[in-house]
C-alpha cells in the first residue's frame, strides 16, 4: 500500500465535516469500543496517536481514574484544534505530534493507543517501533485499522459511484489507504519488526453504521475525509457533483432512510514486553 503526504491532510473544512458527520457514522462505536479496552488496563498514563477531534480522547476522560494522565495528539494542526476545541471532562495535554518521530521520552508511558491512524503512516514497522519506544517495561499498545473496503457497506458503494463519474481516474483514496492495511499477516509481520515480538491479540471487530439520509453519508466520505482533496484535484467545481452521485448510489442501494450498512474493522492489542 502506497500512501502520499496529500493522504494524510485533514486541513480546510474537513475537521469540521469529520466530526460532524464521520464520528457518529462510522467512528463512534470504534471509539467505545477501543477506549474500554484501555480502561481495563487501569494505566496511570497514555499516550494518544492520531486523536482526530477526540472520539477517543473525550471517552478515555470519562473512564480512566481520575488521576491517570492523558496525552492526545494529532498530525494536523487543525484536527487537534478541532478536538480541543470540543474538549473533554478533564484535564487532556493536546500536542501537534508525528506517529513517525514522536516528542517524548522512553518509556514514558503505560498504554500508547491509536484509532485508524497507522494505516497513513508510509513506514508501518517504523512507526510502531516508535510506540515502542515510549512504552514502559510492560506497557501496551492498542489499536485499530479498517478491514477491507468490500466489508464496509458504504465506504464501498461511495468509491464505486465516484468510478463512475471520474471513470478515466477514479479516486481510490477509500481502498488505498483507509482501506487498504488490512492483511492480519502482513500487520502481525510489521508489528514484530518494529519489536512488539511477544503474542499478539487480533480481533475482527463488525458493527452497524447508520445515517438519518443517503446524502449524509455521502457528505461524510466526499467532504470529511482527505477523499475531497482527491474530487477537487479532479476539478474545482466537482465536489457538489460528487456528493450528488455518491447520494444517488446510497439511496439506490439502501432506500431513502435512515440507512444501514455494514463496517468492519481489526482491533489489536500488543503488549510492549520488558
Amino acid at each position: 500500500m502506497n500512501t502520499s503526504a496529500g493522504d494524510r491532510i485533514f486541513s480546510g473544512s474537513i475537521p469540521q465535516f469529520y466530526q460532524r458527520y464521520m464520528v457518529p457514522l462510522i467512528f463512534q462505536p470504534y471509539a467505545a469500543d477501543l477506549a474500554a479496552r484501555v480502561a481495563a488496563l487501569r494505566p496511570a498514563s497514555v499516550l494518544e496517536i492520531a486523536a482526530g477531534t477526540g472520539a477517543v480522547t473525550r471517552l478515555l476522560a470519562d473512564q480512566l481514574p481520575a488521576g491517570a494522565s492523558i496525552t492526545a495528539t494529532d498530525l494536523n494542526p487543525a484536527m487537534l484544534e478541532q478536538a480541543e476545541n470540543l474538549g473533554a471532562n478533564r484535564n487532556v495535554t493536546w500536542r501537534q505530534a508525528d506517529a513517525m518521530r514522536l516528542p517524548f521520552q522512553d518509556q514514558f508511558f503505560d498504554a500508547v493507543v491509536c484509532q485508524f491512524g497507522y494505516m497513513f503512516l508510509p513506514d508501518k514497522p517504523a512507526g510502531f517501533a516508535e510506540a515502542r519506544r515510549v512504552l514502559r517495561p510492560g506497557g501496551t499498545f492498542l489499536f485499530n485499522v479498517w478491514d477491507r473496503i468490500e466489508d464496509n457497506a458504504f465506504a464501498d458503494t461511495v468509491e464505486q459511484a465516484l468510478a463512475q463519474l471520474f471513470p478515466a481516474d477514479p479516486p481510490k483514496f477509500m481502498s488505498r489507504v483507509p482501506h487498504g492495511y488490512h492483511d492480519l499477516a502482513m500487520i502481525a509481520g510489521d508489528l514484530a519488526r518494529g519489536g512488539f515480538t511477544g503474542q499478539q491479540a487480533i480481533e475482527t471487530v463488525a458493527y452497524e453504521s447508520r445515517a438519518d439520509t443517503p446524502q449524509t453519508a455521502a457528505i461524510a466520505f466526499c467532504q470529511g475525509t482527505p477523499l475531497r482533496n482527491e474530487i477537487e484535484a479532479r476539478g474545482a467545481n466537482m465536489l457538489e457533483q460528487a456528493v450528488d452521485v455518491a447520494t444517488k448510489a446510497l439511496h439506490a442501494r439502501y432506500g431513502a432512510g435512515p440507512i444501514t450498512g455494514k463496517i468492519q474493522a481489526h482491533v489489536i492489542t500488543a503488549p510492549r514486553g520488558a
